[in-house]
């Protein structure tokens, strides 16, 4: 008699609707794809596809959308709700590949055989400038991987929105994401899946570690006291211009790519204090040598969040001798060799460099060749 009370069947009703809001989008089915749309990115606002019922929406360049802003309430919201409950993924932890691109994967042949055997433990992602036509079908660990999207563009915000949008896309689509790795078209991986995931998810100790200690980093590339920082400071519009949120002392730049522990992600996703700033058009004469956003906003706040639990160095390397016009060296397939493998691979920190950048289309033929006897011979 109880259960027929108007007030228990409300809370019943309530409930259900709950878990149908939270649940649905890994319970609905994946769209379907036609050739051509496989080929095609989604623009922003249409929806993306995805295994797992994967559909996102777009963000603007630099400025904060509806659509945008309903997205990351939502991964949030889903990645709070199930910490609190303690909720844990099924199956092992998961490394999310999140691929930031303007133009073709050209390397993802080479992405296909790092992946070959280990589709359990990992999650790709792509976010493609939909102003680029990409001519090169995806493969299929790329296929139906693209999140809506927005274009993108060198000293400009759009560079940290595009990045932000891919972690949410993750955070929502799977939680055993549990590392996030963002990475562009010329990237390459240094060593083996296997080699990656003990470095990220190593045996636990002997001992239980303390609450903090036993979290895991994120490594992202953190520095100060570089000589072009006063003026990548002052770049929105002067040396008052980042205040009070960003005082100069608390003012970080590093690699736009890392690889981010899921704390941190969310951390990201959620933050707008800091994104109100570093959204800001940089001044134009300023924007060529010293607006580079996407290399400032993420480590100043994660040095101001939680200095602690990052590594202060990221996986990925970049060789800058010779660079021109701010962008690095790039590889030709000349200078693609075992001994160039190895120096990349070289690191003065805890783990060696997993990745590297910037690689040349023509590279993909000669990294093949070598791809079984040293990148992935570890």
């Amino acid at each position: 008699m109880a259960l027929s009370s108007p007030m228990v069947l409300s809370l019943l009703l309530f409930a259900s609707l709950t878990a149908l809001l939270v649940l649905a989008p890994r319970l609905s089915p994946p769209p379907q794809q036609t050739a051509a749309d496989e080929q095609a990115p989604p623009a922003a606002g249409t929806g993306g596809a995805g295994g797992g019922g994967l559909r996102v929406v777009g963000a603007g360049a630099g400025e904060e959308e509806a659509d945008d802003l309903r997205l990351f309430r939502r991964a949030v919201l889903e990645s709070s709700s199930a910490a609190a409950a303690g909720a844990k993924a099924a199956g092992p932890p998961k490394v999310a590949f999140l691929f930031l691109t303007n133009s073709d994967l050209t390397f993802a042949p080479l992405w296909e055989r790092f992946f070959a055997g280990h589709e359990s433990r990992l999650s790709v992602y792509v976010h493609a400038d939909p102003a680029v036509r990409l001519l090169l079908p995806p493969t299929p660990s790329f296929r139906g991987r693209f999140v809506a999207a927005k274009p993108t563009r060198r000293a400009d915000a759009s560079l940290i929105a595009a990045a932000r949008r891919l972690l949410a896309a993750a955070l929502l689509d799977d939680p055993a994401n549990t590392y996030f790795a963002l990475l562009s078209q010329h990237c390459v991986p240094l060593h083996s899946f296997p080699r990656l995931y003990a470095a990220l998810f190593p045996p636990p100790p002997p001992s239980p570690p303390s609450a903090r200690h036993g979290r895991p980093r994120s490594y992202i590339e953190v520095l100060t006291g570089e000589p072009q920082m006063p003026s990548r400071y002052a770049a929105r519009g002067g040396e008052d211009a980042m205040l009070p949120e960003v005082p100069y002392e608390r003012f970080r730049i590093g690699s736009q790519f890392f690889t981010l522990a899921r704390r941190h992600a969310v951390l990201v996703v959620r933050e707008r204090r800091l994104w109100r700033k570093f959204r800001t058009p940089c001044l134009p004469d300023m924007e060529q040598d010293s607006c580079y956003p996407e290399e400032h906003y993420f480590p100043t706040l994660l040095d101001m969040a939680d200095p602690g639990g990052v590594a202060r160095y990221t996986l990925t390397r970049v060789n800058w001798t010779g660079s021109v016009a701010g962008h690095p060296h790039t590889y030709t397939a000349a200078e693609v060799t075992p001994g160039l493998i190895a120096d990349l691979r070289a690191s003065n920190h805890t783990h060696p460099h997993m990745f590297a950048r910037k690689f040349a289309p023509d590279c993909l033929a000669p990294l093949l060749a070598i791809a079984d006897t040293v990148l992935f011979k570890d």
